[in-house]
């Protein structure tokens, strides 16, 4: 919807008036100041927790009069001529901020002369003159659109990491790490203490990716393994005897690895379907999203469905959600017969409301837009505690899965963890084409997962 704002001429303007405007300084605004204005004083930057607290850049805050000026008073057509400033306090992000201007003096030739300020919680901040050249008539314009803006940071995982940093390490059997990437990930998730890696592969092999990775391996356990089916085998049964608390991929087909896992004799899976789930930090999005099954089922059932929600709706209660909302996707938001997936998704809502699924609300059918958009949702007129605010999406197959988290990767900047879930530990799929930042969320969120389940917890 359109606003609009109106200015007032010279001859309009009277001695006395005044004009206000509030604003929330937000951690993001800093970030966008950084930016534009090129200042990356640490000090005006949000700090870790348990840092001292953020000073807002002076003039970030004194551009705050700029707006009332441009937009109340006078308001639009508006120049400014000079602006002197004394800066009284100081302003933190989170902090509520009013910009206020007053008219002190009419001069000739149009210019207009303001006392201006800026408070904060604490009381004044900011004080000054400014002279504006005033609009030569009044009216009212549309305020024009302008682009938005998305901060590309990742709160979530930064999150994530903090308090997977507080739990003990766990032991991570680590499969053919023989290669840079697949020996770069487990050692920078060490360093965070956030896994204790144990090596298994074929030792040469090994020390030559640290040598030529200039990585020191002398820290940890080397297991022998003859191939890479004979490394998976091994990684399993660390996991009976009670050495490996989780395991992680290296360098071999993703297929070895978990044909080990899932056999019927001496694997580890645990009466429940095996499946993948990944937890992304979208920029913008004010909650973690997860993603299922995109990396293992191909083309699940319906009771498999069920148990990649609940294997889901378990990891959510992991990383700190108490009743996760799972959307059902499909390309509608209606149940069609002539759509399969429709009906999975209707029955699969139900099957929740008869406590077959536990822990979460799930609900669907739901198209993509109005799982994850409210005012989508109120435009197509559904009711639904989980609609337009999704923290799991279920995909139909893996196929639409897998587009859905590289869509959302590729496109929306979103960062990406995620491990399996199903089995007698959590199981970690590293990616050649993960990040540093991905690589570290996996393991934080296997540990989170398996101090979860070693606590009671499904």
């Amino acid at each position: 919807m359109k606003q609009e704002m109106t200015s007032l001429s010279y001859a309009d303007l009277q001695v006395g008036m005044t004009a206000e405007e509030r604003r929330v300084c937000r951690a993001d605004d800093l970030y966008v100041f950084a930016n534009a204005s090129g200042n990356y004083n640490p000090m005006n930057l949000p700090a870790d927790e348990g840092a001292p607290e953020t000073v807002a850049p002076s003039m970030w805050v004194a551009a705050l009069i700029s707006a009332v000026l441009g937009c109340r008073l006078p308001g639009p057509g508006t120049l400014y001529l000079s602006q002197s400033l004394e800066f009284v306090g100081r302003a933190h992000a989170g902090e509520e901020l009013t910009a206020g201007v007053k008219l002190v003096e009419k001069l000739d030739g149009n210019r207009v002369k303001f006392d201006t300020w800026v408070d904060g919680s604490q009381g004044r901040i900011v004080e000054g003159q400014a002279v504006v050249l005033a609009p030569a008539t009044s009216g009212t314009v549309e305020r024009g659109d302008i682009p938005g803006l998305t901060v590309q940071r990742h709160v979530h995982f930064d999150r994530l990491l903090r308090m997977a940093e507080k739990l003990p390490p766990i032991p991570t059997a680590v499969v053919c790490p023989e290669s840079h990437d697949a020996l770069s990930g487990p050692l920078l998730a060490a360093d965070h203490t956030l896994i204790d890696p144990i090596l298994i592969g074929d030792p040469a092999r090994i020390r030559a990716a640290a040598e030529a990775a200039e990585l020191d391996i002398s820290a940890f356990r080397i297991v022998e393994a003859a191939d890479h089916r004979d490394a998976a085998a091994r990684a399993v049964a660390m996991v009976h005897e009670g050495t490996a608390a989780a395991v992680m991929k290296g360098d071999l087909h993703t297929d070895i690895l978990l044909g080990q896992v899932v056999k019927s004799t001496g694997g580890l899976r645990v009466g429940r379907r095996l499946s993948h789930v990944f937890v992304m930090d979208v920029p913008g999005l004010p909650h973690l999203l997860m993603v299922t099954d995109a990396a293992i089922n191909i083309a699940p059932d319906l009771l498999t469905k069920a148990d990649i929600i609940q294997n889901a709706i378990d990891l959510a209660h992991a990383l700190g959600v108490d009743e996760p909302r799972v959307g059902v996707l499909s390309a509608v938001e209606v149940v069609n017969p002539a759509i399969p997936s429709t009906l999975d998704a209707a029955i699969l809502s139900k099957m929740a409301e008869r406590g077959q699924i536990t822990g979460g609300l799930v609900d669907g059918p739901l198209a993509m837009d109005n799982a994850i958009d409210l005012d989508a949702a109120r435009i197509k007129g559904i009711q639904s505690s989980v609609a337009g605010r999704a923290d799991i999406l279920v995909a139909p197959n893996l196929e639409a899965g897998n587009m859905v988290a590289k869509e959302l990767t590729f496109l929306a900047h979103a960062e990406a963890g995620g491990i399996v879930i199903g089995a007698k530990c959590p199981i970690i799929l590293t990616s050649r084409a993960d990040n540093e930042k991905a690589r570290l969320a996996s393991a934080a969120i296997a540990a989170l997962y398996a101090a979860h389940k070693a606590g009671g917890r499904k």
